[in-house]
């Protein structure tokens, strides 16, 4: 099993940037897959960002440019750089990570407006 604790949510002004952070602990060495999740209200959760454990990443077409997945192997933890956000980036974001079962984050929220 794996836990995922998720921070680094908040309120910040459209054009602006947040970082958050997703600390695993547990089976670490069997997950092959990292991800952020987000879900706005009355909308599906949606893939963000992912990185496979040889490092290769995807994005949603809504972020690339904007968004950066990347990872810190020494303290387990996985990162999302959001620049330039949006109102519509407005969400909770979860982590996930496939070992291959999934397991999730309890989620935190991300809310962009002026």
């Amino acid at each position: 099993q794996v836990q995922l604790v998720e921070s680094g949510g908040g309120l910040v002004q459209p054009g602006g940037s947040l970082t958050l952070s997703c600390a695993a602990s547990g089976s670490i060495f069997s997950i092959n897959r990292m991800g952020w999740y987000r879900q706005a209200p009355g909308k599906q959760r949606e893939l963000v960002a992912a990185m496979t454990r040889g490092g290769t990443t995807n994005y949603a077409d809504s972020v690339k440019g904007r968004f950066t997945i990347s990872r810190d192997n020494v303290k387990n933890t996985v990162y999302l750089q959001m620049n330039r956000l949006k109102p519509e980036d407005t969400a909770v974001y979860y982590c996930n990570a496939v070992l291959p079962l999934g397991y999730w984050g309890q989620g935190t929220q991300v809310t962009v407006s002026s």
